[in-house]
């Protein structure tokens, strides 16, 4: 199995981002934050009708890809892809009008919040079929590959797409045709409500992908600077024609598998020790004290996430749904005969 040599933030080591990339991490970081937090508030009030997956402790696996990736990258996501798509670029006012079913969303309202997609920014599909991205990818991949491109592929899903014969078969033809492919899995450690070690025998994730030959690794997902870097080697092999990467990210769910917030299936004391954790909060506390960003420019971050929200919420509630003429417009149906 390859693996790649990681070190901690806390470490000392010479391979960082730029101070540019680090503001961009935070700020992607911060945003994702306040916009699920705003969204899973609207939904427990009635205010916004939509199901609703959070996304919080993914916060610094989706930023660290956002700033590996570049536009000429495609990104495919599940249906937990708020972070996903804020960090590949799409614009947070059509996410949001998207959740609320307005024409001016990502999918002109008829995706909702499973189905976003944003082929401008290489943000290529989401799906609310778990595991359904990873045969995707493989096409992306190998798409890629047939043109003669040199640009990746990167797909994220859950631990528990990795229970779901979508996912093996992706992953040997990835590995069998040496695809451009990066395999993101944000390990939350749960799927759905049943823990990783209630339904996997092997809980080294790393390993299965290792089985197919493929190169693998597992880092600290709560580590966004150590994911970066194992995301950017991952990325560098896929461009330069070498074939897949799997990285496992290990992360913690901090919020209900849904909006609706139930962490009663949770052990409180693995709960407790995650939430000290939590990536916006930790990253901004190490940013500080590495000397990078002072007190008020974090400051100043953090108003600009709020009021990216507010401005993206307020668009949504201004802009109206589809009209009937609308409806079937994008959307497959053969044509019937009259008679």
């Amino acid at each position: 199995m390859a693996t790649y040599t990681q070190a901690s933030m806390d470490g000392p080591s010479t391979d960082m981002p730029s101070r540019e990339q680090l503001l961009q991490m935070y700020l992607t970081m911060r945003t994702i934050t306040t916009a699920d937090e705003r969204i899973s508030a609207e939904a427990r009030a009635g205010t916004l009708q939509a199901t609703f997956y959070p996304v919080r402790g993914l916060e610094g696996v989706c930023a660290a890809l956002g700033i590996t990736l570049d536009c000429n990258d495609f990104l495919v996501s599940t249906y937990r892809n708020l972070g996903d798509a804020v960090a590949k670029g799409t614009e947070l006012r059509r996410i949001i009008a998207e959740e609320y079913g307005r024409a001016t969303g990502v999918s002109q309202g008829k995706g909702g919040p499973m189905h976003l997609h944003d082929v401008s920014v290489g943000f290529m599909a989401t799906t609310g079929i778990v595991g359904a991205g990873l045969p995707i990818a493989v096409g992306l991949g190998l798409a890629t590959q047939l043109d003669g491109g040199r640009h990746a592929t990167a797909v994220t899903f859950g631990d528990g797409a990795t229970s779901i014969g979508a996912f093996h078969e992706a992953m040997n033809l990835a590995a069998l045709w040496e695809l451009p492919i990066v395999f993101v899995c944000q390990n939350n450690q749960w799927a759905e409500h049943t823990a990783l070690s209630d339904y996997a025998a092997n809980t080294d994730l790393a390993a299965r992908a290792a089985a197919y030959g493929m190169r693998s690794t597992s880092v600290d997902g709560f580590d966004p600077i150590t994911t970066w870097r194992t995301l950017r080697t991952a990325v560098t092999v896929a461009r330069a024609g070498l074939g897949p990467t799997f990285v496992e990210c290990r992360t913690y769910r901090l919020a209900g598998h849904t909006g609706a917030t139930d962490y009663s299936y949770m052990p409180a004391a693995e709960l407790d020790s995650a939430l000290k954790r939590d990536p916006a909060p930790s990253f901004r506390r190490w940013l500080q004290s590495a000397g990078i960003f002072d007190a008020a420019e974090l400051d100043d971050l953090d108003r600009r996430a709020q009021e990216t929200v507010d401005d993206a919420f307020q668009f949504a509630l201004d802009s109206e749904p589809p009209q009937r003429e609308q409806l079937l417009q994008d959307v497959f149906a053969p044509e019937r005969n009259a008679s």
